[in-house]
């Protein structure tokens, strides 16, 4: 069963799940009594979806750090936080970061920091993939995209997080069919698998080995859909 560090770093593709994961992960660390920060930093993304949970992580003691006008229509997002201070406090950090190269980028502003607790093994940077997604529907496509990640961060991946989903029409099929794919991907890039996400509406496929199931509630979802009973 994977173990998250003092840090954890969430990237991957835009609409791999990112934000979704992070939320999830979260809660769950927070429901076994943990001490979570959070902080959004998409800075691509003029809607900092991270920010929706505010008032749920709130009540679970969660603290979330996000740019200056998160969840307003101001394009430029300002950065009034210190990353390195929260990185030295207590308890797990969870930094949810933009998904594409872009994003990358503002992460490696702060990656001298970021990469002193990757030395002393207290940071994992995970990639959150979906197969069923633009450009990483297969293992040479998602490497690709990762990669380049990598060389705009100015980090290392540590670990993959098999995200493979359509939301709430998410089958059990469909992530039994992904599971090839991110083996493949976890031989090109030497990088274990962290775990693989279960929606927790749906049966885990018998293919997944039980210490790498990660039950996940639906969080993101649609304007019109009713919010998650996690959330509520």
């Amino acid at each position: 069963m994977y173990q998250p560090k003092k840090i954890i770093v969430v990237t991957g593709h835009f609409g791999s799940g990112k934000t979704n994961f992070s939320a999830a992960l979260a809660l769950s660390l927070a429901a076994e009594g943990k001490k979570v920060t959070v902080v959004d930093f998409d800075l691509v993304n003029p809607y900092f979806r991270t920010a929706d949970f505010r008032e749920a992580f709130e009540k679970r003691g969660i603290t979330l750090r996000a740019p200056d006008y998160a969840n307003t229509n101001v394009d430029i997002p300002s950065v009034q936080f210190d990353l390195g201070g929260l990185a030295a406090g207590e308890g797990h950090l969870i930094i949810d970061v933009g998904g594409d190269e872009d994003g990358a980028v503002a992460l490696g502003r702060y990656s001298h920091v970021l990469n002193s607790y990757a030395e002393t093994n207290e940071l994992d940077m995970l990639a959150v993939v979906s197969f069923r997604r633009y450009l990483t529907r297969s293992a040479e496509e998602a490497a690709a995209y990762l990669r380049g990640i990598e060389r705009a961060s100015r980090m290392k991946l540590t670990h993959l997080v098999n995200n493979t989903n359509l939301g709430m029409e998410t089958e059990a099929a469909m992530i039994a069919e992904s599971l090839p794919l991110c083996e493949a991907l976890s031989e090109q890039m030497q990088l274990p698998v962290a775990c693989v996400t279960v929606p927790d509406f749906v049966e885990p496929p018998a293919e997944i080995p039980a210490d790498l199931v990660m039950r996940v509630p639906v969080l993101v979802r649609l304007p019109w859909m009713p919010k998650s009973d996690a959330i509520s």
